[in-house]
């Protein structure tokens, strides 16, 4: 299943893609029959949110052309990230590919959705792209072994990891350069799991900027797969269900190019991975509308 939070006249949604037909269909919170959110059906059981796709798909079909499109849960509990997780992009950054996960955290008020701005900061002219997998964990656990771990994965999405190059690396710590406002796009649906093969392998991840091919890769050539985050960041923490693991970028960024290749106002720039969808966001100044 596909599912895309929107808002319509300023009311908060949600609707679900008939593959039969590939219309959506759903309703506002103002519906008496409202399931509702997809962050709380998420967090009440694994099996809440396709029960209540179930009864979404019989609702009246919806334009989500004319809609605003959300990211596709409104508060993940945890959002974790991982860095050089493809060796052709460690190799392009000059690091020496790690044998553990590098993972650092991104936080809520840095998320946008689908066709919102990707602000471009005052402070910087380093703005960067970084198309990666998205996981989304529908069942919570803490040291989850690993022929289990793909049991706690409820879908996949996009994610767009903008990178302010010139503080990501001011300090050892990564954290200020992935997490200024409205850098990180996320969407446009999340795809259940059972739609895509397992760990979501095999599929083609492309971002392009202005048009242009900028990175081409594969999710197969990760080099720590779904299975094997799940297994290590459930060693230290327990995963909530809501959490997000954005997998990591392949080559191709801008910061490892001659001459560099920073996003700037007015660009456009696509994230799309096969059997996911298409992730579009225009750079924008801060502070314009």
């Amino acid at each position: 299943m596909k599912v895309s939070r929107f808002l319509s006249g300023g009311r908060e949604g949600w609707a679900v893609k008939n593959p039969a037909t590939g219309l959506w269909h759903g309703c506002t919170q103002e519906d008496p029959q409202y399931p509702g959110s997809v962050d709380s059906l998420i967090k009440t059981d694994p099996g809440a949110l396709v029960s209540a796709c179930e009864f979404m798909v019989q609702k009246p079909a919806l334009d989500l052309s004319e809609m605003q499109l959300l990211t596709p849960l409104g508060q993940a509990p945890k959002i974790i990230c991982v860095g050089l997780n493809y060796t052709d992009h460690s190799t392009e950054s000059g690091f020496e590919q790690p044998d553990y996960p590098t993972l650092f955290s991104r936080f809520n008020t840095s998320l946008i959705a689908h066709d919102e701005p990707i602000i471009y900061p005052a402070l910087s002219n380093t703005l960067d792209y970084e198309g990666e997998l998205a996981v989304i964990i529908g069942k919570p656990g803490k040291c989850i072994s690993r022929a289990h771990a793909l049991d706690h994965v409820l879908g996949y999405s996009v994610f767009n990891d903008g990178s302010v190059r010139e503080y990501q690396f001011k300090t050892p710590q990564w954290i200020m350069g992935k997490n200024f406002d409205g850098t990180g796009a996320f969407g446009p649906c999340l795809v259940t799991a059972d739609e895509l093969p397992a760990g979501a392998s095999g599929l083609k991840l492309e971002t392009r900027l202005n048009g242009q091919t900028v990175q081409s890769a594969n999710t197969q050539d990760m080099v720590f797969d779904v299975e094997s985050l799940i297994v290590t960041i459930s060693e230290v923490m327990r995963l909530e269900a809501g959490d997000v693991i954005v997998a990591g970028t392949p080559a191709g960024i801008g910061h490892a190019r001659e001459p560099k290749l920073y996003m700037k106002p007015g660009d456009v720039c696509e994230v799309e991975i096969e059997g996911i969808g298409l992730l579009r966001n225009r750079v924008q100044h801060a502070g314009l509308a």
